[in-house]
């Protein structure tokens, strides 16, 4: 979402906006501590709040979303990647069929590690 909201050199492709798109809120914190860090909230924070605020994209992950056991990780993890992970198994517990979009090298070896599909940003 960030690379798409800040209009960076790589972005998403098009296909991926035609997806069934699903984050937790937690995907909201980053967009805003990345626009307030870029000194970006007033030119971009109605475009980052319209996408973070659509309930139907952005869910408030359930306690038990967060009990993911730490030896679910195959390697030391990062917080903020552990709780994406953890909602990308939560999610699949519960029979979604899911990909992590990201283009984080290490989320994206992580999720591989933990047989979570990667949806492919590489190809338009």
């Amino acid at each position: 979402m960030l690379a798409q909201l800040l209009a960076e050199d790589r972005r998403p492709p098009a296909r991926l906006w035609n997806e069934i798109l699903v984050a937790s809120r937690l995907m909201e914190y980053e967009i805003w501590t990345r626009l307030h860090a870029r000194q970006l909230a007033e030119s971009h924070g109605e475009a980052g709040l319209a996408y973070s605020s659509d309930e139907s994209r952005c869910w408030s992950f359930p306690r038990r979303c967060l009990r993911v056991p730490l030896d679910a990780f195959p390697t030391i993890v990062r917080t903020l990647d552990a709780l994406h992970l953890a909602s990308c198994e939560y999610l699949r517990n519960q029979g979604q069929s899911i990909a992590l979009a990201s283009y984080d090298a290490r989320m994206i070896a992580l999720a591989r590690a933990m047989d979570i599909p990667i949806f492919d940003l590489e190809t338009a």
